[in-house]
């Protein structure tokens, strides 16, 4: 379940952020930025539903969701064909993000 929402999150995120993207950069109208505000606030809200005791570590093992989803945005929505250097890349960052995620804990003492 937690991949998922790491998934949903990501998608909300890179989406909210292309369309400032797209205002900014590509000329389209300041309407662009409604959606994208949504986008970003349900990006957020998305992140608090992850099962993880400090908001930090769920950031931080998020990380290398969104860049593996980034490079799938790349390709699906832009067009541009991830090369190796992107995919090496990504495949380490996604396995830190699961260290960090699923890495034994020692028991905090009170």
């Amino acid at each position: 379940m937690t991949f998922l929402i790491y998934l949903a999150a990501a998608l909300a995120e890179i989406a909210g952020c292309f369309a400032f993207w797209a205002w900014l950069r590509l000329d389209k109208s300041p309407l662009w930025l409604v959606p994208g505000g949504v986008s970003l606030a349900l990006f957020a809200y998305l992140l608090t539903l992850v099962d993880a005791d400090q908001a930090g570590r769920a950031y931080a093992a998020y990380g290398g969701i969104y860049i593996l989803s980034s490079l799938a945005w790349m390709w699906l929505a832009e067009g541009a064909r991830p090369d190796r250097w992107d995919m090496i890349g990504a495949s380490i960052c996604v396995l830190g993000a699961a260290i960090i995620f699923f890495g034994p804990r020692a028991a905090l003492s009170a």
